[in-house]
């Protein structure tokens, strides 16, 4: 599979249920030294995370506008934009920047961050 599609993967799985309510499958996604600036402001360790996901209210995201750039050997940077549905609230739109490093044996999520696009009633 192309990078581009893997990460791509990558990042769509970390968005759904399936992952977010398994510890297990975070530990494998979420490189040790994980971090996270989230839409909200806050910082969030992978610790953090891993604990937090399984209780977030369930959300539709849908990914759009994904960039890859290879920064070094095993080391890539991709942007996108998510649309995110709480519980049939009005859409929220925010620009996405994610990390990836492969170890040797798969690619990890080394950090994340959020942005809330401009404009946004409470963004």
């Amino acid at each position: 599979m192309p990078l581009h599609a893997h990460l791509l993967a990558l990042e769509t799985e970390l968005h759904g249920p399936s992952a977010r309510g398994n510890r297990q499958r975070l530990m494998q996604l979420l490189d040790e030294t994980f971090c996270e600036f989230g839409a909200s402001g806050r910082v969030w360790s992978r610790a953090q995370v891993i604990a937090a996901l399984p209780d977030e209210p369930p959300a539709q995201r849908s990914v759009s506008d994904f960039r890859l750039r290879l920064l070094a050997d095993g080391v890539a940077l991709v942007t996108y934009r998510c649309r995110t549905v709480v519980d049939g609230q009005a859409p929220r739109e925010s620009l996405r920047s994610s990390s990836w490093r492969h170890d040797g044996s798969a690619w990890r999520l080394v950090f994340h961050q959020g942005t809330p696009v401009a404009g946004q009633v409470g963004g």
